[in-house]
């Protein structure tokens, strides 16, 4: 970089976020979010003008050409505000504050973010996309900043009024309402509001924009397993397999697109989230295992196979995401001419085109006007509804190696290389599942790959942190970050009956529990309590694309009363329940992984302790049992020996020991235990009644 090169960067040019660093030759004058930039904007009696954003996001690069790097509308930003930029994976808990400001404002939300504040952080105007110019009833900057330093100059005092309204507003709505027990009858309730908003024709819930959202489908099956109502099943693997087939899924390269723009998943914003990878994954192998149907293990397969080239660090951790756009054009990398296609695949591609769905005039269409682009986006007419329809598409295994052999030689997205904790998280759970029951080593060691990496390089001072990229561990962990890798961590140990596993886990949990659960109101804070940065400590319990920390924190609470034993986790969970009970009663289908942990208070759970040497033909018996059926309440303890360490975390289990010499089954059914056993029979005969 040259002299003169780092002369015209603006404040973001030393920052580690990938989504930052693409600011900092904006002729915008950003800032990160520091003490220093308020006192600043303090001294100056000037507004804040905050953005947020993060590095993949499509409509963010647009305001960013259209805006940020035009210097009449940086002129007019750097005159009337201080400027602040938040990569909103970074800084999550900036953005769930200002998020919960644009859908009081607007009733809408979205990226990018845009919220004009005090130099005291009190917002007064939030909206997502701007344009330069005004249209299409969307006011321009070049039009709204003027308005707003010429109300900052004359009218400031109806601003700071305005702020102080909306933060008085924000405040009260953080506040943990009357506590109450959560009634039962919410889980059918849950399942009407999904069932009823099921789109019968294309699959997914609701019609658009769809997001995978996978928790409700998690959700769907575990009603099902508690009701037998098929029509849940039903509504979970139509909507998996509608996914399948879209456009949203990547059927060169394989993963998961972050959403559809249109009702049939065909037409997706292109960015490739990890979190999405990881929560799909963990929903497919519990299909996987309700119905053994290949398509579940192969699509496992392929979006593990997608991680592996694509977004695995070195160091054995796993990137944040790929972006949407390429040579500054969304989805470029994905779309394909018909033309293009005949080129490269010859004279036999007829079959191909007509299975894959390309048209002579495209089938793909521009998001914001509905015209066609002449290009094509790969997706199958049908949904894959059985193992034979992979036969079909089999067939064409050479020429789809081919186009992705030609794509590559494509400008490919960017790639966001920060390494989330949180993220992270959600990963190790779905490696270890699905490592666990499609019986694949390589995806457990995958997992462990990125635990021992997080432990190690995110750890630090009995703490965790957030973020790692370039040798640079730092910003303090979150709710989600714990929660989130405590869950990877319980399924490394589910899937490894490794006790260092189980070790950590509870470790990080009376960590957790320490720093952020709130002892006058109950739940969990996002932040820490000392942390002066923002205007208030929210609570999280919204389960959107990514679960809440409290949520996924509930569910860990009570696996862990399983597995120790200890009935103050059990307390917590219901203590956690109690405070959140009436906002999920408003609209429960807005917290499926919440009352996916609810759920399994209220059914039948089963204990189930092994007392074998984990290589034994007899204890793979039994863990084959476990692996090839779905039983969402039942945690497995293996003990090889007295002296394994999993007695001093599980210390109910000390006196257990074989009988007969042979591997022994110990089952517990909700606090009540049955005799131990040899035989797997007597297992399978108590859990089929």
């Amino acid at each position: 970089m040259t002299t003169k090169t780092k002369r015209n960067a603006n404040h973001l040019i030393n920052e580690k976020s990938p989504y930052l660093l693409q600011h900092a030759f904006n002729p915008v004058n950003w800032y990160p979010w520091n003490k220093e930039v308020f006192k600043k904007a303090k001294n100056k009696d000037k507004p804040i003008f905050l953005s947020i954003g993060y590095s993949t996001c499509h409509w963010c690069h647009v305001m960013a050409h259209e805006s940020f790097e035009d210097f009449e509308v940086a002129r007019l930003i750097n005159d009337t505000f201080l400027a602040i930029k938040v990569d909103r994976e970074e800084r999550p808990d900036i953005d769930n504050i200002y998020m919960d400001v644009c859908q009081l404002i607007t009733g809408s939300g979205g990226w990018p973010l845009t919220i004009f504040m005090t130099a005291d952080k009190k917002p007064f105007y939030a909206a997502t996309y701007l344009p330069k110019d005004s249209h299409y009833n969307r006011i321009g900057l070049l039009e709204l900043i003027p308005k707003i330093k010429e109300l900052w100059k004359n009218k400031k005092n109806e601003l700071l009024n305005s702020a102080d309204k909306v933060s008085g507003i924000l405040v009260e709505k953080n506040k943990i309402g009357i506590k109450k027990e959560l009634n039962s009858n919410i889980l059918a309730k849950t399942y009407q509001i999904l069932e009823s908003h099921f789109d019968e024709e294309y699959g997914g819930i609701g019609i658009k924009p769809k997001f995978p959202t996978p928790q409700q489908y998690s959700y769907l099956l575990r009603y099902w397993y508690s009701t037998n109502k098929e029509r849940a099943l039903e509504i979970s693997e139509k909507s998996l397999l509608a996914m399948r087939a879209g456009g949203i899924y990547d059927h060169l390269g394989y993963g998961f697109h972050r959403y559809a723009t249109d009702r049939k998943w065909l037409l997706p914003h292109f960015e490739k989230m990890l979190y999405d990878q990881a929560m799909i994954v963990y929903t497919l192998v519990e299909l996987y295992q309700i119905n053994s149907s290949n398509i579940y293990a192969r699509t496992i397969k392929e979006i593990i196979d997608y991680l592996k080239g694509k977004m695995l660090a070195a160091e054995g951790a796993f990137y944040s995401a790929e972006d949407a756009d390429s040579e500054g054009e969304e989805g470029k990398y994905y779309l394909w001419f018909e033309e293009e296609l005949k080129d490269i695949l010859g004279e036999n591609s007829s079959e191909f085109l007509d299975i894959y769905q390309i048209k002579t005039d495209g089938n793909f269409h521009e998001e914001s006007t509905g015209l066609k682009t002449g290009r094509n986006i790969l997706h199958l007419a049908n949904p894959l509804t059985n193992d034979s329809v992979f036969k079909e598409i089999d067939k064409f295994t050479e020429e789809r190696e081919k186009l992705l052999s030609s794509r590559e030689e494509r400008v490919p997205p960017e790639k966001d290389d920060k390494i989330l904790t949180d993220w992270n998280g959600l990963i190790i759970a779905a490696l270890a599942r699905a490592g666990f029951v499609l019986k694949r080593v390589e995806y457990i060691n995958l997992a462990k790959g990125a635990a021992d990496f997080i432990l190690e390089k995110l750890y630090q001072d009995e703490e965790l942190l957030h973020r790692y990229r370039s040798g640079d561990s730092s910003l303090r962990a979150n709710i989600d970050d714990y929660a989130f890798l405590i869950w990877g961590l319980i399924e490394l140990y589910n899937s490894t009956f490794d006790s260092q596993y189980l070790e950590s886990t509870l470790k990080l949990n009376k960590k957790m529990i320490k720093l952020f659960w709130d002892n006058q109101d109950g739940g969990f804070f996002f932040t820490v309590e000392n942390n002066q940065d923002l205007i208030l400590r929210s609570k999280e319990i919204y389960d959107g694309a990514v679960p809440s920390g409290n949520s996924i924190a509930l569910w860990n609470l009570i696996r862990l009363s399983h597995i120790t034993g200890n009935k103050d986790y059990e307390k917590k969970a219901y203590s956690l329940i109690n405070c959140f009970a009436e906002k999920v009663e408003e609209n429960p289908a807005a917290y499926c992984q919440f009352l996916i942990a609810f759920n399994s208070l209220q059914e039948s759970y089963f204990d189930l302790v092994i007392v074998g040497e984990k290589k034994d033909r007899n204890t793979q018996e039994i863990l084959d049992y476990f692996r090839n059926n779905y039983f969402p309440n039942l945690q497995i303890i293996l003990k090889e020996s007295n002296r394994d360490k999993i007695n001093e975390f599980a210390p109910f289990i000390k006196e257990y020991e074989k009988k007969n010499g042979q591997t022994t089954i110990y089952l517990c059914k909700d606090y009540s235990c049955k005799l131990p056993t040899n035989k797997l029979a007597d297992i399978k005969e108590i859990l089929n009644n």
